[in-house]
């Protein structure tokens, strides 16, 4: 019995022991937290201008695979004048005129793009094809019924560009001029997504071409815009000629520069997409800009 007793008393010990010793038992407490994402809104910091001494810049094109910035300059104060003082220049990262008229001759040219090699540019009623690597103009397509050919934008080796007086879409492929797209009031600013996928801005707002041919409006806010920027995610930049930047999609939009006052234009904006770095052609103010975009 005192055997049986004692080690009876040394089990109740060492519980008494381990109890002690252990961690306390606390009450579990379950936290909900709610993890608030924030939302910046998007914006244009300044990084530079040109000298003044572009004159009547409309386009400026960012070329990826060399670094090249061209700008098309009309050159006098009429964008549909055909008097020969339109020219291409080049600039280069840091806003230095690198040859103020690499091209020389043109009328008024505006949108710009590359395609095998070639600089194709519209230039009031036709296409003009500049070869790049001895900046020779090759060849003019004369576009019949043309009035104000405008923006120009590339894909797979063809040209598309907009005639904003006739509201037409045209394309060049292998050698020929046709129109793809009519009925739409003052379209001017086209971009062309990875898969082909046609983006353009008119009277109606921001809009692209089904496969099927049809529209649909993307942003109706974004009425009768100058140049498109394509970001990806369904985010997109847009200028508006009277001075404004916008950042848009299908549910909202940003007012992310406005020049009016200042009486700057904001035309065809170009775009470097490694830097997000927009290039702003300030049209009579004869030089381009470039701001730093944040979004």
């Amino acid at each position: 019995m005192k055997n049986t007793l004692k080690l009876g008393l040394l089990g109740l010990s060492a519980t008494m022991l381990f109890a002690q010793c252990g961690p306390p038992k606390t009450e579990e407490v379950t936290e909900e937290m709610t993890m608030v994402e924030e939302v910046k809104t998007p914006s244009l910091n300044m990084l530079w201008e040109t000298a003044d001494s572009l004159p009547t810049n409309e386009s400026v094109l960012f070329d990826e695979s060399t670094g090249t910035i061209y700008v098309s300059n009309i050159g006098g104060q009429d964008p549909q004048a055909k008097d020969g003082k339109g020219s291409i220049a080049i600039i280069d990262k840091a806003g230095t005129i690198v040859n103020p008229a690499w091209v020389k001759g043109l009328n008024s040219p505006k949108g710009m793009g590359i395609a095998n090699g070639k600089l194709y540019v519209t230039d009031v009623d036709q296409l003009v094809e500049i070869d790049i690597a001895t900046s020779k103009v090759v060849k003019k397509y004369k576009v019949e019924g043309a009035q104000f050919l405008n923006d120009l934008a590339t894909h797979a080796g063809k040209v598309y560009f907009t005639d904003m007086n006739t509201g037409k879409i045209h394309l060049f492929d292998a050698g020929k001029v046709s129109t793809i797209s009519e009925g739409n009031e003052t379209i001017n600013g086209l971009a062309i997504a990875a898969d082909g996928t046609i983006y353009g801005l008119d009277a109606s707002g921001l809009k692209k071409w089904n496969a099927d041919g049809t529209t649909t409006i993307v942003n109706a806010n974004i009425t009768g815009g100058d140049g498109l920027v394509i970001l990806g995610d369904g985010n997109f930049i847009a200028s508006r000629w009277q001075g404004e930047i916008w950042y848009a999609n299908d549910s909202t939009q940003t007012l992310m520069l406005d020049t009016k006052a200042a009486e700057s234009n904001t035309a065809d904006i170009g775009y470097i997409p490694s830097e997000k770095i927009v290039l702003v052609p300030t049209f009579f103010k004869n030089k381009v800009a470039a701001y730093k975009l944040d979004y």
